[in-house]
């Protein structure tokens, strides 16, 4: 879809002046600086905000929002950019906040299991800092994006069959409002009957109610042992029916990724490997040794039984790391199928119940449509992607990849589905809202209205106010 365009809000010489008094020299309005803020991983265009602040705190986060909050200009939050919906484009200009520069873990309880991090942190410079306290975060998006932008889009990927996604893992937010107060959502208790949940409201909601400044964590210990298989199949529905039987069965495997036999094609040729070109499963199990061969044992007499030839063991730490990276590359493999073009990324998430027949049908749509689209899926909780390769100079290729789009959305919704398991809104799915949620809308739209009533907080973005 196209985004709400509105006049820049302009940004003038005496509000750059207050804006360099908080934050130094660590602000610009160089035009490379502002492009690169203004765009994520996605097919979107670019929109630049006027300025980008580097803060690096709280207060200083704080202080920027009031100033725009008294002048009404727009603030929009910024980690790493990965995202996939134009959630960064500054759709009305404004000062972009940028929090990578937030990037200290404040505090690790290995009795409580938790961590308290500031926004720019990494998920993989986490990962590494818990490395020596036998700890680890699991949600792993693919991307080494922040935490406080997975935060803020809700974000899941390969783990979050059995580890779930930020919902679950996010025990407590320290946030900026869009008047400039810092409030706490939660305590770090895991479980509380005190108040409205603020810690969900705010989590997923795109910077559009205020900035994240302070994460805290889930953790959780590092298994004993860990085992990564591969499985070819000879159809998509047997693939999917080896999902839907696998979670079925109650087997807590750790991760289930479905790639079809386009997308196995471009991951041989873009990292080396050398799998049949089949719809393909990567599992991968935790536990004791002895837990993760009854799983893998199990789920290998399981695909069996729907026609897998080919069940590899991957019980190496480097052959797993392989594995799984050639799996978080899928996106740049896809692209590779046909350089120079873009990729139109969109997912959907369904009940794993209509999985096959959402998955199949998709297929058959982007067939007919004549579009390169590999499909690869968390398919563990009903959730697929697509990237569709088009040509940015073709109009009617791109009007093609936006109808397969429409119809895979509309066909989740028809089956109790959502329009988006993990990308977020932004502003690409946000004509979407209406039919997914109906009145229910109305009631995100009041929340909005009452948290920013003067709609500086990412605007254009989720919700029409």
């Amino acid at each position: 879809m196209q985004p709400d365009l509105a006049a820049p809000v302009e940004l003038t010489d005496d509000f750059i002046e207050a804006l360099r008094g908080i934050v130094e020299q660590r602000l610009s309005t160089s035009e490379a600086v502002r492009e690169q803020h203004g765009r994520d991983e996605s097919y979107h265009p670019s929109q630049a905000p006027g300025a980008v602040v580097y803060a690096h705190s709280t207060e200083e986060v704080s202080a920027v929002v009031k100033l725009c909050a008294e002048h009404k200009v727009p603030v929009i939050p910024f980690g790493t950019g990965t995202s996939l919906e134009g959630h960064v484009a500054a759709l009305r200009g404004g000062v972009c906040i940028d929090v990578t520069e937030m990037n200290e873990v404040l505090r690790v309880s290995v009795e409580d299991l938790d961590v308290t991090v500031q926004p720019g942190v990494t998920r993989k410079q986490l990962n590494e800092y818990l490395r020596d306290t036998g700890l680890f975060f699991p949600v792993d998006p693919g991307a080494d994006a922040s935490i406080g932008g997975m935060t803020a889009t809700r974000a899941s990927g390969t783990n979050a069959v059995r580890y779930g996604t930020m919902r679950e893992n996010v025990l407590s937010l320290t946030v900026v409002m869009a008047d400039g107060r810092v409030i706490r959502t939660s305590s770090r208790a895991r479980k509380s009957s005190a108040g409205y949940d603020l810690t969900r409201l705010f989590v997923g909601s795109e910077g559009t109610l205020g900035v994240i400044t302070e994460i805290t964590l889930r953790l959780f210990g590092i298994p004993e042992a860990t085992s990564a298989a591969v499985a070819s199949f000879p159809s998509l529905e047997a693939a999917v029916n080896t999902v839907i039987l696998t979670i079925q069965s109650g087997i807590p495997v750790a991760r289930i990724e479905l790639l079809d036999e386009l997308q196995m094609d471009a991951i041989n040729k873009y990292s080396g490997l050398n799998y049949p070109k089949q719809p393909t499963l990567f599992f991968e199990f935790h536990g004791s040794d002895a837990g993760v061969k009854e799983q893998a044992e199990t789920v290998q007499a399981i695909a069996d039984d729907f026609g897998s030839a080919d069940f590899k063991w991957a019980t190496k730490a480097e052959d797993r790391t392989k594995l799984w990276q050639a799996r978080h590359d899928a996106y740049y493999a896809a692209m590779a199928l046909r350089p120079g073009c873009k990729g139109m990324t969109t997912d959907v998430c369904v009940p794993i119940s209509r999985l096959a027949e959402c998955l199949l049908e998709t297929r058959k749509d982007i067939d007919e449509s004549g579009i390169v689209a590999p499909i690869v899926g968390h398919v563990g909780d009903g959730n697929f992607h697509t990237a569709m390769i088009i040509s940015p100079d073709d109009e009617e290729e791109i009007a093609r990849a936006y109808e397969v789009n429409e119809r895979m959305v509309m066909r989740a919704l028809a089956m109790g589905g959502t329009c988006t398991g993990e990308h977020g809104v932004g502003y690409g799915k946000m004509d979407f809202l209406v039919a997914e949620h109906g009145e229910a809308l109305s009631v995100m739209r009041s929340l909005k209205m009452a948290l920013d009533p003067d709609n500086i907080m990412n605007p254009g973005k989720i919700i029409r106010p």
